[in-house]
């Protein structure tokens, strides 16, 4: 775990988690017991913009500070990557294209539309948005790291759609979008390129690219 190899070097960590609260705070309590440092769990939707503003200030509010940021969280729709008729028209945009509407009682349908594109590139964004004024001012800057994927690389991965939104993720600035996963990730990717050219020579900013995870979410979907 990631939280937990920050804890062992002796970082105060927060941890993000969306649904699994009895988890977050398993995981917490352990880190603090095994670790002796503080750990702290807080709910938050990132494909959120004012969740992803409140996980940071809520951070700097408890642990004092914020030095490092993992931006770790996907979000994909698995299919044959090949299958161009495994994702309908409306599931593409699901995954790739930014809905505007705000209106409470369909929060749940536009989140689900945006839930690929916001959690994959734009949560990174808003993120490092928050914290810029912070690793500004710390005397050692900042660290912000996104898991990307090797999807975003070179076209693969869960869907078309996926690996789009992971290729995103990288250069958010210059990317024309073609496929829907292997776009949002490649996005991913020039956001992050974006971001450590144009912004403070105190940020370090960094993406790796993992193949896929077995983690909990990843076996449920398979």
């Amino acid at each position: 775990m990631v939280a937990e190899k920050f804890a062992a070097e002796g970082s105060n960590v927060a941890i993000n988690y969306y649904s699994s609260e009895a988890q977050a705070k398993e995981l917490a309590a352990k880190i603090e017991a095994d670790h002796k440092v503080k750990a702290i769990p807080i709910q938050g939707d990132v494909a959120l913009r004012a969740d992803c503003e409140n996980l940071v200030k809520k951070t700097i509010e408890l642990l004092g500070g914020i030095d490092v940021i993992i931006s770790n969280a996907g979000w994909t729709k698995i299919s044959r990557f090949g299958d161009l008729n495994a994702l309908t028209d409306d599931e593409w945009d699901k995954v790739c294209i930014r809905m505007r509407e705000e209106i409470e009682i369909h929060r749940l349908l536009i989140y689900v539309k945006n839930q690929c594109w916001n959690t994959n590139v734009k949560a990174n964004l808003h993120l490092f948005r928050e914290a810029e004024p912070t690793f500004n001012a710390n005397p050692e800057g900042g660290a912000f790291i996104i898991t990307s994927s090797v999807a975003g690389a070179t076209p693969g991965g869960s869907s078309m759609a996926y690996s789009v939104s992971k290729a995103a993720s990288m250069y958010i600035w210059t990317v024309s979008i073609h496929y829907a996963v292997f776009t949002n990730k490649y996005a991913g990717i020039h956001l992050m390129k974006g971001l450590a050219s144009s912004q403070s020579s105190k940020i370090r900013t960094n993406a790796v690219l993992p193949g896929l995870l077995l983690t909990e979410w990843v076996s449920s979907n398979t």
